[in-house]
């Protein structure tokens, strides 16, 4: 498809860093407009996280719901792409894969098809579908699914001559509880006591890790090395990986990036602890 190397990035993002995920996700997704070349970034929170989407600012009370996730020891924040809310901790595995389109541009559709192929080729012993899982948390017409029940959502940020597409995946853990905790959220957010937003009403039976399809994959390693072999097949390999994210450039991208995160999240209530 594309003739540039491909850059693997991974990161671990603790409480107090949570806001740069997705400053990077921006500045990455900023320099591969700019360098037309792609990067695929692997990254998760080292803490159970609540990550919001846009029109979860709707909530009727959204305060409520906040504090609720503070009870059950969850952070939270705000990201800038996506609608609804979605879950991160250790056993979410996050693949961010940024791709140039100045030569070849793709539609949303065409993109999305591509990180599901990668995804197919990543797991060949899997039956994956793609269709939305409608009362699954955030979703959405790329809904990755094994047996009707979903493993993995989508979404795409787009500049003018890149995109990245943005998959969260259930590796381990309890998926239910992942569920519950979004279920419980919407509840106490009054989610269903408006009508001008749509929330999902969630069955936590409609989603499930990979580990409990197949207990091989027992941790993000043995995914993130599959994603990384399927991925060869179609960008060799930039052995100097790590050389952009210690420019000048780069750092001045993301300080701006984190900035807009920053002011984003002032914008959600404070609550007390």
């Amino acid at each position: 498809m594309f003739t540039n190397a491909i850059t693997i990035l991974e990161a671990d993002y603790s409480p107090s860093h949570q806001l740069e995920s997705f400053a990077d996700t921006n500045t990455i997704l900023e320099f591969t407009n700019k360098l037309q070349t792609p990067f695929l970034q692997f990254w998760t929170t080292t803490a159970p996280t609540l990550i919001l989407g846009i029109n979860d600012r709707h909530l009727p009370k959204l305060t409520t719901g906040l504090q609720k996730l503070i009870d059950q020891q969850y952070n939270y924040f705000l990201r800038n792409s996506g609608g609804l809310a979605v879950i991160s901790d250790p056993g979410v595995l996050n693949v961010s894969l940024f791709l140039p389109t100045s030569e070849q541009p793709l539609t949303v559709d065409e993109a999305y098809e591509v990180i599901t192929t990668l995804i197919r080729q990543s797991l060949p012993d899997l039956q994956i579908d793609a269709y939305e899982i409608t009362d699954s948390y955030c979703p959405g017409k790329y809904d990755l699914s094994v047996n009707g029940q979903k493993i993995a959502g989508i979404a795409q940020r787009r500049e003018k001559d890149a995109v990245v597409l943005m998959l969260y995946m259930s590796v381990f853990g309890n998926q239910n509880a992942r569920s519950a905790v979004v279920s419980d959220f919407y509840q106490k957010s009054a989610a269903y006591e408006q009508t001008q937003w749509h929330f999902p009403k969630i069955n936590p039976e409609s989603m499930t890790g990979l580990v409990d399809l197949n207990n091989h994959y027992s941790n993000n390693e043995i995914i993130k090395q599959r994603i990384s072999q399927a991925i060869q097949q179609t960008y060799p390999l930039n052995q100097h990986s790590g050389n952009v994210l210690q420019t000048t450039a780069f750092n001045k991208i993301r300080s701006k990036q984190l900035s807009k995160m920053e002011l984003r999240n002032q914008q959600l209530p404070l609550i007390g602890g």
